[in-house]
């Protein structure tokens, strides 16, 4: 467990002093106020696909098919149980009703695809990729379509084409077919294709280091006392993730086990705010909601893998 604990440690020093780095860049003025927009469009659109892509180039094994049922039933509950207890808290909540649209995103959408990515390559490296990716694909198709109906309370809104071409989705389903077929990416393709995808953790906490940088003070201070925060916090970092240790008892083994548990346990979504901007919820609400769920993983994230590691010992 000490190696374990150690090499992690080490990993996430990496991942946190990146973020730090985004973070007095963006301070400094380095990176100006559009940085974040055109790192995450970068990110989204380029070097995530590709990462996704690559991880997803290689030979099929009929083990791979007991990993996927394992990952996509853990997906599915994850979900589900995510949406009850959102739901649930939402109506116990007594905040107006601009802020318990927000409230409910919080606890349920993570930022599994920025920071998710990140940890999970730190600990398990491409293998972790494919784990992550089969994981994501329930989480993907919900954040475009029950994400915008918690909004708008309009299932008109929902744009299809924005959920089915979404580059996450194409990418996903690309490598799924090279996964299953037996064709592979060229050598020399895969190779540039891989370099591209790797730029995607560096970037990704670059982003969260300027997500915190771009946070207002004065404002951050007076909406620390609102106590719904500290419980969407609780509910999206600590609560939910464990929810899923009863899988423990079918035995997966540790990778996928830790990988739906920590990714589960992710901050809440940037995707948040840009929905609550969008459709007139209170984004201030959502973006202090987001900064602190980020600034908290720094402790949970540890946490929920000591648990992990502590389990399967």
């Amino acid at each position: 467990m000490a190696n374990f604990m150690e090499s992690f440690l080490q990993e996430m020093m990496i991942l946190y002093g990146i973020a730090i780095l985004g973070f007095l860049t963006r301070k400094k003025e380095i990176l100006n106020k559009h940085a974040t927009t055109v790192l995450t469009q970068l990110i989204l659109y380029i070097t995530l696909p590709s990462l996704i892509l690559f991880s997803l180039n290689l030979t099929f094994s009929f083990s791979m098919i007991k990993q996927f049922i394992w990952l996509i039933s853990m997906s599915f509950i994850a979900m589900i149980l995510a949406m009850l207890l959102s739901a649930w808290m939402r109506k116990q909540a007594k905040l107006p009703e601009q802020q318990k649209k927000v409230y409910e995103s919080l606890i349920l959408f993570g930022n599994q695809g920025f920071i998710g990515y990140a940890v999970i390559y730190a600990l398990f490296h491409e293998q972790g990729i494919i784990y992550l990716t089969i994981f994501n694909i329930f989480y993907l198709i919900l954040i475009w379509t029950y994400g915008i109906y918690l909004f708008t309370k309009d299932a008109k809104k929902i744009d299809w084409n924005k959920i089915f071409l979404n580059p996450g989705i194409l990418s996903t389903i690309l490598g799924l077919f090279l996964l299953f077929s037996p064709l592979h990416l060229p050598e020399k393709l895969a190779t540039n294709i891989e370099s591209i995808g790797k730029m995607t953790i560096p970037l990704s906490m670059l982003v969260i280091g300027c997500l915190i940088a771009d946070a207002q003070s004065n404002n951050l201070f007076s909406m620390l006392k609102n106590q719904y925060i500290w419980k969407s916090a609780i509910a999206k970092l600590i609560i939910i993730p464990l929810l899923l240790l009863p899988f423990y008892f079918t035995a997966p083994p540790f990778p996928l086990l830790a990988t739906a548990v920590i990714v589960s346990g992710m901050p809440s979504a940037s995707t948040i705010s840009l929905y609550a901007q969008k459709y007139g919820a209170d984004s201030h609400f959502a973006s202090i909601g987001i900064l602190v769920t980020t600034l908290l993983s720094v402790l949970t994230v540890p946490l929920l893998y000591i648990i992990m590691v502590a389990l399967y010992k």
